[in-house]
């Protein structure tokens, strides 16, 4: 005999955004910026901006996870590119295509001082 229980769901919480408490809260946090760079290690690697390009240009690959990739470069990429990444692994390269679906120039002091770039790259 298969007997099933309903789901019982709770109501979703309703948030009253004007609430002064939460205004505050909110304004405290509006200049944070994150950055998770630093619990990856950091590698050199090539990039190929478009599909056919023959030229490489030096980037950093600062973080990577499943299909996405995070690039430092010192040149900004236009959303949507296109975008090859050669890393090299003693004699051999690893490639990977990805789609560049955000960037902002860096927000570290340093990143500043150097003109860094930072792309979100989706792995094709």
């Amino acid at each position: 005999m298969n007997h099933h229980k309903p789901v019982m769901r709770k109501p979703a919480n309703r948030v009253d955004w004007s609430d002064p408490h939460l205004e505050s809260l909110l304004r405290k946090t509006e200049s944070w910026k994150l950055d998770n760079r630093g619990v990856y290690p950091e590698q050199k690697v090539e990039i190929h901006i478009g599909w056919g390009a023959a030229v490489g240009r030096p980037a950093m690959l600062v973080w990577e996870r499943d299909q996405a990739l995070v690039l430092a470069t010192t040149f900004a990429l236009p959303l949507g590119e296109h975008v090859r990444v050669d890393s090299h692994l003693g004699d051999g390269v690893r490639t990977v295509w990805g789609v560049v679906v955000e960037g902002r120039a860096g927000h570290r002091e340093e990143d500043r001082a150097n003109g860094i770039q930072v792309h979100w790259l989706h792995v094709r």
